[in-house]
């Protein structure tokens, strides 16, 4: 009969909506499944396994943060060298507890550094974070930083083989930084001081706590927080905030004339004018002196 049939109708529609209900449902949580799945996959690509020190053996291998071990120091707060139980050589960078730097943010320092091997930069060992206390474990550089050789007067005045060498290197790990590394990074602080030489004169880029990584088609970025060091910055960085590959090449640039010059960019001074180190070298290098700034 006619009802028979309606009725047989109305028990296939409900049915095949539940069929279809149950496979949109089916659908959707294999769906969030799989993505949750891929995060943890993909947070396990971002993480980097990088030894956790302990605090007491850090303690330890810098003879309780001697003032006698500390090798340097800076806004961030002073490196000390220490050494491990197994006789290895390190250099402990402490973060001073009036760092504005929060536990998130030294985290990511530490994952950005882990994921950055390249033979012209700094090696991160391991970190430490216990309580208030936040510290990078580097390896350690014996020669210390370049601006130890090319501006104290004494008699580590180094050859023009070597100036070059530590300029090529320089650039070697500025090129992968920007250019080879899985992450393009800029450093917003390459100066002399950040520059760290092993036992054979090899530079190394340090200091990377200012450092921003750029992600997808970013080529510039524009901040409110202009940070890092003034006669190193790029003119569009220090007035307007903006910065790019562009800044940290600009600081190269700044640095080579420091290495030829072995003269300081921020205390240059000429009795003859009143133009700073890039000043001086481009009114040079117009009257075909070039050759003098050395």
């Amino acid at each position: 009969s006619i009802h028979k049939l309606n009725k047989k109708k109305r028990v296939v529609v409900i049915i095949t909506a539940s069929i279809i209900s149950g496979l949109l449902t089916l659908g959707l949580l294999w769906r969030f499944t799989w993505k949750t799945t891929n995060k943890r996959r993909e947070r396990k690509k971002e993480d980097v396994d990088v030894p956790l020190f302990n605090f007491t053996t850090v303690a330890t291998a810098t003879n309780k943060f001697s003032p006698a071990n500390v090798i340097g120091a800076g806004g961030f707060g002073p490196v000390y060298k220490g050494r491990l139980c197994n006789g290895q050589d390190i250099a402990v960078k402490r973060l001073s507890k009036n760092s504005r730097q929060g536990l998130e943010e030294f985290k990511n320092e530490v994952l950005l550094i882990a994921k950055l091997q390249h033979k012209n930069l700094v090696k991160l060992l391991g970190y430490c974070v216990q309580g208030d206390e936040k510290i990078l474990i580097y390896e350690y550089m014996p020669n210390k930083s370049l601006d130890c050789f090319i501006f104290e007067q004494n008699d580590t005045i180094l050859a023009w083989p070597k100036r070059f060498d530590i300029i090529i290197g320089i650039v070697r790990g500025l090129l992968y930084l920007h250019q080879d590394s899985r992450l393009q990074v800029i450093h917003r602080d390459l100066k002399a001081s950040n520059i760290l030489l092993d036992i054979n004169l090899n530079p190394k880029i340090s200091d990377f706590g200012l450092a921003r990584t750029f992600v997808g088609d970013e080529s510039e970025v524009k901040t409110d927080r202009v940070v890092g060091t003034y006669g190193y910055m790029s003119p569009e960085y220090a007035v307007d905030g903006r910065f790019s590959v562009k800044s940290d090449v600009f600081s190269m640039g700044v640095l080579m004339l420091e290495i030829v010059s072995a003269m300081k960019i921020r205390n240059f001074f000429h009795p003859n004018h009143h133009h700073n180190l890039l000043g001086h070298a481009w009114l040079l290098w117009k009257e075909g002196r070039a050759l003098e700034l050395s």
